[in-house]
């Protein structure tokens, strides 16, 4: 689904955004100060960040169904 938009509604919408682990809060940073620790989550002070994920993926496997 990502892989398909343009490059500027791409980088408008992936690059440099990255997700609080424990509030969920969207967040605009330099990714070398996310590693270095130095940003911080506006809502819970909180400094574990993620990426924004561009493309779900999907993990097919077994169900364990009746």
């Amino acid at each position: 689904m990502a892989s398909n938009l343009l490059p500027e509604i791409k980088a408008r919408k992936f690059d440099r955004i990255f997700i609080c682990r424990k509030c969920g809060a969207r967040i605009r940073a330099n990714p070398d100060k996310v590693r270095a620790g130095l940003v911080r989550c506006r809502k819970c002070k909180s400094t574990a960040l993620r990426p924004k994920k561009s493309e779900i993926t999907l993990v097919v496997g077994k169900t364990t169904g009746k």
